[in-house]
């Protein structure tokens, strides 16, 4: 996948249409400075723009593969246009989540993206975990590389909201006794 070339090409259009969205996943992560390799683009989208959504996806050649209530995926038949993903956001936690999101610079500065703060990634990884044990070992990679490179910046309270919200509160804690301290 050529990251940049979709990045500047889904942008253009989520602007260009006023869809609501934010990055999430790995890619996100690398705009907050906690890169990692990823394959293809994950975004948080407000449910309310998903027929805008699939107009300006199927306009750029992508085919929609899945659409639940809870998550949309696309391929492009061409590999350099991969995969995109979106999370339908609809319930209160995740049209906040869209809400908080800022502009981050990519590329080199060359692109602005917009994605969601710290806190909710490491939010939709808890959930991540919850929802599929098996990717627990890089969910909690991924949010440790997160709290190691925000530390005491986090909303400690946000995060520890998203771990009680799946049981696993104590986890938080121990996160915050790790990477809660002033850097």
């Amino acid at each position: 996948m050529n990251f940049e070339l979709v990045l500047r090409s889904l942008i253009a259009e989520f602007d260009r249409l006023q869809i609501r969205c934010a990055a999430i996943g790995g890619f996100a992560l690398g705009v907050l400075g906690a890169p990692r390799q990823t394959m293809d683009l994950d975004f948080l989208v407000h449910r309310d723009d998903l027929t805008k959504l699939d107009g300006a996806l199927t306009g750029l050649g992508y085919r929609r593969i899945v659409r639940t209530e809870n998550v949309s995926q696309y391929r492009h038949d061409n590999e350099v246009w991969g995969s995109v993903d979106f999370i339908h956001a609809f319930r209160k936690i995740s049209l906040a989540m869209l809400q908080r999101a800022k502009s981050y610079p990519a590329f080199g500065g060359a692109q602005s993206v917009k994605a969601v703060e710290p806190e909710d990634v490491i939010g939709l990884k808890v959930q991540a975990m919850s929802n599929d044990p098996a990717r627990k070992s890089q969910e909690l990679s991924d949010i440790e590389r997160l709290a190691a490179r925000y530390g005491a910046k986090l909303d400690w309270d946000r995060v520890q909201e998203f771990y009680d919200l799946f049981g696993l509160g104590e986890e938080a804690k121990k996160l915050k006794d790790r990477f809660g301290h002033a850097q």
